[in-house]
């Protein structure tokens, strides 16, 4: 696709042309590449980690912050009340009032969280992971307004009654939902309210300092209540919290189910192929990618390849386009933006079957571009939960200390126009997990999408 028209240019009585300027394209001389290198790219704030940061650096990272995102967020309009220069101002204190690397990057985090997107986030140095970001071998969740073990990777933990669907009931001693809301919620940076809720409630409940167990009071599955003081390190028999790239089975019914657990490696497309032989043989397909958070965005086009009997559509996207003299000439921002060519077949005899995409708050970025082009595409039914509803561009730069920041450069929707960032895409068949569910160990979105095919 052209690059979008340009805006109606506006005649200002100060200007010498007869007509308003017209856009002439050239590249850079290799002087001005040279100096925008330096200047983008700058050292100056790969500094070393240390207990504390002094004053300027705290500043200095504080500002680096708010320039990138000022000049570079493609989002501001999802916050319509804010005003991101008040709140650099309203900052300015705060990260000079820190007394550790640990708080300053902490107001860090909460200052970004005001832009509600979850592809702009602020990152710590590493030397900090161990100080506030480990976790017992445990995952919770918010389910049926309550928060509940989904799943526990330890058998020592299960040994002692911690199990799934046992829920939980306060932390350290503090009502769990007052936990979660004060102490994790603010620092979260999130696109739509089940991202939020998902980051909150799951992926980050029960983070913080290694050497530093946390209390869980816990009720079963018969109202019995009893106390655990957990570990947040040091399992040996914890397993892995990382899923394989792919999973295939095929279920009673010669159905068959492949759960595409990450697109961040493209040895899935090695595994996906070896698997195909097998599938084409299945009589429906069920995708599930509720647990993938993304990765390369062609590597999910890939997979749907083999799906589709002619080209199919993925996403549009747009950029900010900013030019400094537009702004003492008074004129409105310009936006950019493409439409992806459209992706071809995998072969001439594509998977014929019955489609089932699964999906859940946990699928994420590139995950999300798969449902949106899978969902164009009219090829099958989508059930589950919402997406998190955030993907894009993000631009990452370094911050003093160690850490890193990014924010969204580019903002994608469907190839009509509509939006899925901050509001995720949709299934058209609504399941949710259920508290009984976890306890009898059923997935119920399964079970839903089998219905559904039968």
């Amino acid at each position: 696709m052209k690059p979008l028209a340009l805006l109606p240019l506006l005649a200002l009585s100060y200007l010498s042309h007869a007509q308003a300027p017209q856009p002439l394209f050239a590249q850079p001389t290799p002087a001005q590449a040279k100096a925008d290198e330096k200047l983008f790219n700058s050292k100056a704030w790969n500094t070393p980690y240390k207990t504390n940061l002094s004053e300027d650096e705290k500043v200095a990272g504080l500002s680096k912050f708010w320039a990138e995102a000022k000049y570079n967020f493609a989002f501001f309009d999802k916050v319509p009340t804010l005003s991101w220069d008040s709140l650099y101002l309203a900052y300015l204190p705060k990260v000079r009032a820190t007394t550790s690397m640990l708080r300053y990057y902490e107001v860090l985090q909460e200052m970004c969280a005001q832009l509600h997107d979850g592809h702009s986030n602020v990152y710590p140095p590493e030397e900090l992971f161990a100080e506030a970001f480990e976790a017992p071998p445990v995952r919770t969740a918010l389910i049926e307004g309550k928060v509940v073990l989904t799943e526990v990777r330890s058998p020592s933990l299960r040994q002692q009654g911690v199990v799934p669907g046992v829920e939980v009931l306060a932390i350290d001693g503090v009502p769990v939902r007052t936990y979660a809301q004060q102490r994790i919620a603010p620092y979260q940076s999130a696109s739509t309210s089940q991202d939020r809720e998902m980051r909150t409630y799951s992926a980050r409940l029960l983070a913080g300092a290694a050497n530093q167990p946390v209390t869980l009071s816990l009720q079963d599955a018969k109202g019995r209540q009893f106390t655990r003081t957990l570990a947040r390190s040091g399992y040996s028999d914890a397993q892995s919290n990382q899923p394989p790239l792919l999973e295939v089975k095929v279920l009673k019914g010669n159905i068959g189910y492949v759960a595409l657990n990450s697109f961040a490696d493209k040895a899935l497309l090695t595994q996906f192929a070896d698997a195909y032989p097998q599938l084409k043989q299945t009589k429906a397909l069920i995708l599930d990618v509720r647990r993938n958070g993304g990765g390369n965005s062609d590597i999910g086009f890939s997979i749907l390849k083999y799906l589709l009997d002619k080209p199919f559509q993925t996403t549009v996207w747009h950029t900010r386009d900013y030019r400094p003299s537009y702004r003492p000439w008074e004129l409105p921002e310009l936006w950019y933006g493409e439409a992806e060519a459209p992706v071809s077949p995998q072969g001439a005899t594509p998977y014929a079957g019955k489609v089932v995409v699964l999906t859940s708050a946990r699928t994420f970025s590139a995950a999300e571009d798969f449902a949106v082009a899978f969902d164009y595409a009219k090829r099958g039914l989508i059930i589950g939960e919402p997406t998190g509803g955030s993907t894009g561009q993000p631009l990452s730069f370094s911050l003093p200390g160690g850490g890193s920041a990014r924010v969204c450069t580019k903002r994608d929707t469907y190839p009509d126009g509509k939006e899925f960032v901050g509001v995720g895409v949709q299934p058209q068949r609504v399941v949710h997990p259920t508290i009984s569910d976890v306890r009898a160990g059923r997935d119920t979105v399964l079970e839903s999408a089998l219905h559904e095919i039968h």
